[in-house]
């Protein structure tokens, strides 16, 4: 009885926190005309140019803008960075393909000094980069027939990210360069890769991948605020009440911020840290600069699915509940991905951290067990989520062992004197 007494308790907690949180989106969506698109941007700049002139030239890298449709209408794009040498320009090494992680886009890889952003760095050791960013990013261009207001254009996962995107930039860059490619991701990146390689149509184009803060299983995420989003089960209720976009660059997604960090529960002041770990090494005095950038949207359903993973201690496709998954799949849980799949002769680098609480030790070693192959693994122990993109010494603490990884893949290639 007490049993049942304290979850009866729980229950009604909860409900109650999902009605507060219901009323108090209710009450702004009456107050606003975006039909729970959540589009409607606090201090947005003037219509952007495209990702070359808008940040990647301003080092002198040329830099050509360029756009790949998927399989279901998605419009992608894609950058192609070379090195300010001409000599490298001319003698371009293989491609690299660069994949962000979850609410950023392929500004990420370029947001600080030509001598600290992986993406310049890259470049100028003579490799030819090729820069993603994923359906419904500010650097996407969209959809064949559907508009960013409709909710069918934001219904996707990182699912439809692995295999669809992915692909997609793959075969095209696959193409142009008539190379294999080398793939690099980072958080949100990793688990589009990793889902990816499951798949001998998508590593046939892959020469190895670079891994940063690889994630498949989520069982053990010590983040204090995405665990409390978690409890609030707040991606149930946003979908519930028919949010399909994520924008906290927008009035809405500010609302939600305010709600999560006003009942006390998380420490909102050191937002970052909340959400990711501690970082021991980004620039603090360039946060305003990053936020210019940062976040992009994402889908209410890609919350959502990354959510179940943390729930359920599973790598697998989306669950849409018993009766719609033998609909979908012809059985009652949705299918996992078996990363036993993935290619024992596909190289992989993987680069993790003590202090990431996302991407955690014990979840990473979930995965190292059920692969194949024996990756290359570079441990940093200070290291948070964020660090190995924005650290101020990633390159000497991260980047020069991936070049060197890249390198020993290549053999006496074009820069293997670089």
């Amino acid at each position: 009885m007490e049993r049942l007494a304290a979850s009866a308790v729980v229950a009604v907690a909860l409900l109650v926190v999902a009605v507060t949180f219901s009323l108090s989106l209710l009450f702004f969506a009456g107050e606003s005309a975006n039909n729970f698109t959540g589009d409607t941007n606090l201090g947005r700049k003037p219509e952007l140019k495209g990702l070359c002139d808008d940040l990647i030239e301003r080092y002198g890298h040329p830099c050509s803008e360029h756009e790949v449709q998927t399989k279901d209408g998605y419009i992608l794009g894609l950058q192609r960075v070379s090195s300010r040498a001409k000599i490298l320009r001319e003698q371009k090494g293989p491609p690299v393909l660069l994949l962000h992680g979850l609410f950023m886009s392929g500004d990420a890889w370029f947001l600080d000094s030509v001598n600290q952003s992986l993406g310049y760095i890259l470049a100028d050791h003579g490799f030819d980069v090729w820069v993603g960013s994923v359906r419904g990013t500010r650097w996407s261009h969209g959809h064949v027939s559907l508009s960013e207001k409709d909710k069918e254009f934001w219904d996707w996962s990182w699912e439809e990210l692995a295999l669809h995107d992915l692909p997609a930039m793959l075969r095209y860059v696959n193409k142009i360069s008539n190379s294999k490619v080398f793939v690099v991701g980072h958080s949100q990146g990793t688990i589009m890769s990793l889902a990816a390689f499951t798949e001998p149509d998508i590593t046939k184009m892959v020469m190895g991948a670079a891994l940063l803060c690889p994630i498949t299983y989520l069982e053990h995420v010590s983040a204090p605020f995405v665990l409390r989003l978690v409890s609030m089960h707040l991606d149930q209720v946003v979908l519930a009440l028919g949010i399909h976009q994520l924008n906290f660059k927008s009035e809405l997604g500010a609302q939600i911020l305010d709600f999560v960090c006003d009942d006390g529960r998380v420490d909102c002041n050191d937002l970052l840290t909340s959400i990711t770990g501690i970082n021991c090494c980004i620039n603090i005095s360039r946060i305003d600069f990053y936020l210019e950038y940062e976040p992009h949207p994402s889908s209410s359903k890609n919350l959502n699915h990354l959510f179940q993973m943390i729930r359920k201690g599973t790598f697998a496709k989306y669950d849409y509940g018993k009766l719609k998954n033998i609909k979908r799949y012809g059985q009652f849980k949705p299918p996992k991905f078996d990363l036993s799949r993935i290619p024992i002769s596909l190289p992989l680098w993987i680069g993790y951290g003590g202090n990431d609480a996302l991407a955690d030790m014990t979840d990473l070693l979930h995965t190292l067990k059920e692969l194949q192959s024996d990756p290359e693994l570079l441990y940093l122990e200070n290291y948070g989520h964020v660090d190995f993109l924005l650290s101020v010494t990633a390159k000497r603490d991260v980047y020069d062992s991936m070049i060197g990884f890249f390198r020993s893949l290549r053999g006496k290639s074009s820069i293997s004197s670089l």
